[in-house]
């Protein structure tokens, strides 16, 4: 029996934590009704608050496709709640390039489960890529939907194609920062699963 196969528990584990950090997303997401400057923090507040569950999910992959699928999933779910195609691939490619350097540390160095998640929570600015790539359409739908001109101001000075290197860049560095974050709430789970 091969067993670096994915097997049914293992699906189910994937499906609890992407649920799981898709509250995460849409907690953080409401704050963004608030301000639109809590829309470009996303990539601080989502890599700390997420990184207690991502933690957690991290302690229980063993196998390589498990990071890949749960960033499919999150592509799905971003996509059915109206966020657009466009950020799929960055979701899925940083999915992907997660799992493999979580596989060079053999899923059990930190070292390399932090700069995993660094690189996974890239996914985040998904979230922006219809600001930016669609944005008058983005602005009519946002002052249709009854955000003012001001909002839709504030907004756009924060995210756009200038911003987006330095957002990307913040994805990663927190996420990074969020594993340690992680790490020290579930700190027992690492040490039972052999993560040092």
């Amino acid at each position: 029996m091969n067993e670096n196969k994915l097997k049914a528990k293992d699906f189910i584990t994937i499906g609890i934590f992407t649920a799981l950090v898709f509250i995460v997303e849409y907690a953080c997401g409401m704050l963004g009704f608030i301000h639109p400057y809590f829309i470009a923090s996303y990539v601080i507040l989502i890599p700390i608050v997420g990184s207690i569950p991502m933690m957690l999910f991290y302690t229980k992959v063993e196998k390589f496709g498990m990071i890949t699928i749960m960033s499919v999933l999150i592509a799905i779910i971003m996509f059915v709640t109206g966020m657009g195609w466009l950020g799929a691939p960055l979701i899925i490619i940083s999915g992907l390039i997660a799992d493999l350097i979580a596989k060079k540390g053999g899923y059990k160095s930190f070292k390399m489960t932090a700069l995993s998640h660094g690189v996974f929570c890239l996914w985040i600015c998904a979230n922006y890529f219809p600001v930016i790539v669609t944005a008058d359409n983005y602005r009519k739908n946002l002052i249709d939907g009854g955000f003012s001109a001001d909002y839709c101001d504030a907004l756009f000075s924060v995210i756009n194609a200038k911003t987006i290197a330095i957002l990307l860049i913040l994805c990663i560095v927190f996420g990074v920062v969020g594993a340690f974050v992680g790490k020290a709430v579930v700190r027992k789970h690492f040490e039972k699963a052999g993560i040092v």
